[in-house]
């Protein structure tokens, strides 16, 4: 058998299997077919054709040089060519062989076991040369596989990636729908909010209007009755110059003069309340001034006694005031913390009421169980922060009450007399200030709330 028509044969189908595995559509795949197939059938031709035995040499060996020569001048086959590595040295030796036989005969038959030794060589080379090559090639195609795989995996995450970045629009849609209802519901909530706090100064400012009524009439009956004295005295200050006694004349003047000061007073006293009933009226501007505490605290105090005598003739109390003298002036927003204070005197007030009415509609009242009810007010400096007390003698709150009474809508009263905002709001403001606002109740006994206040 002619061991060169194997050889091209087995080149065949390597660069046929190359050209599929590289996926290039040629007409070399048909050739190379052609060739495989007619490399075969000669081989098996030359063990029965022995006849034409040299004619087969060398057209295998001219076959041979020709794919070699295919090889190394097509571009196609570039990254093919190491085969030529494998199959040079058995080309070459097979083509001395060719011409020493048919030129130099007795040459050949000197040296024909040399050159069946190169040629074996020439064999064995090949075949290690090509099982190199095979292994390589599984390489590099297990390397194309790897880069394959690569790439549809990312072709996976660049479609994951897509369906991601459309589900994050969305959301980000989604979001952005919802933080705008959500922005408006905020805005709803703070006009309610507005609205509620509006409403809870109004309703506040009810309950004084009573009680600044009755802090007018009283400044303004000192002015009327101081009035109609000096009015009285004019005639007799003129009568006594007439009459040439000057003296008595400016014994007159003084009192009318003193008078005047009292009316000065007193009228000034009425136009603080009228502008302390508007300040608690509007809306709270939020600016700081200087404020007598102990002068704000008596204030707020009396316009809420008196406030809620007028609304409720039942209503009976007492209150005592004990104030620091030693206080400073300190920086606060006087309409808030007014509206703080009316808030607690209020509560006490309704707190003393209470239990002054259950004291009345007790049946079995235990002998020399005399109720007075009391609400005490005083202020002191301790520790660089100004301290208001304000205690009632009142029913005190539940333990279990006691930790919700800052919060919003939470009251005690019956229906129609509490929003639940008073001490809500108060806690904020307090808190607004750089203070604190605490509550120490006994049940049965009374509440004292203390609020503390910074002196910077």
């Amino acid at each position: 058998m002619n061991f060169e028509f194997i050889t091209i044969a087995l080149i065949a189908r390597y660069l046929i299997k190359w050209l599929v595995t590289s996926d290039v559509k040629t007409i070399w795949i048909k050739w190379l077919r052609w060739t495989m197939y007619a490399s075969l059938a000669l081989a098996i031709s030359s063990v029965f054709l022995d006849r034409i035995s040299n004619f087969l040499d060398f057209v295998s060996s001219v076959t041979l040089l020709g794919c070699a020569w295919i090889l190394y001048s097509q571009p196609i086959f570039r990254s093919a060519r190491q085969i030529l590595i494998a199959i040079l040295p058995y080309i070459i030796i097979s083509m001395v062989v060719f011409i020493l036989k048919w030129i130099f005969p007795g040459f050949y038959i000197d040296w024909k076991r040399i050159l069946e030794s190169l040629s074996i060589f020439s064999i064995l080379w090949g075949i290690g040369v090509w099982i190199l090559m095979m292994k390589q090639r599984k390489e590099l195609e297990k390397a194309n596989k790897r880069v394959k795989d690569q790439e549809h995996e990312n072709q996976i995450v660049t479609q994951m990636k897509i369906a991601l970045e459309v589900q994050v629009l969305e959301r980000t849609a989604e979001i952005t729908r919802q933080k705008d209802e959500l922005q408006r519901t905020l805005e709803e909530l703070q006009s309610t909010q507005s609205q509620l706090i509006q409403s809870e100064k109004m309703a506040s400012l009810g309950e004084l209007t009573a009680g600044i009524a009755h802090e007018i009439q009283n400044p303004l009956n000192f002015v009327n009755n101081f009035s109609e004295v000096n009015k009285e005295m004019v005639p007799e200050v003129i009568q006594e110059i007439e009459n040439g006694n000057l003296d008595a004349a400016k014994e007159v003047l003084n009192d009318i003069l003193t008078n005047s000061e009292k009316i000065n007073y007193h009228g000034k006293r009425a136009d603080a309340i009228v502008k302390s009933m508007l300040q608690h009226s509007r809306k709270s501007t939020g600016q700081k001034e200087p404020t007598d505490i102990n002068a704000l605290c008596d204030e707020y105090l009396r316009l809420s006694y008196h406030g809620l005598r007028a609304k409720d003739k039942s209503f009976n109390a007492d209150f005592s005031m004990d104030f620091d003298q030693g206080i400073m002036k300190v920086n606060i927003v006087t309409q808030d913390i007014g509206r703080v204070l009316l808030n607690l005197f209020n509560n006490a007030f309704y707190a003393c009421a209470e239990r002054s009415r259950n004291a009345v509609n007790e049946k079995h009242k235990m002998p020399g169980d005399d109720y007075k009810p009391m609400v005490r007010v005083s202020t002191k400096l301790l520790f660089g922060k100004i301290q208001i007390h304000v205690s009632d003698n009142g029913n005190g709150i539940p333990p279990d009450l006691k930790d919700k009474i800052f919060q919003p809508f939470f009251t005690t009263k019956p229906t129609g007399q509490g929003t639940g905002l008073g001490l809500s709001l108060s806690y904020d403001i307090v808190k607004s200030h750089g203070g604190e606002l605490e509550v120490n109740s006994t049940e049965g006994k009374g509440t004292e709330f203390v609020i503390q206040l910074p002196v910077v």
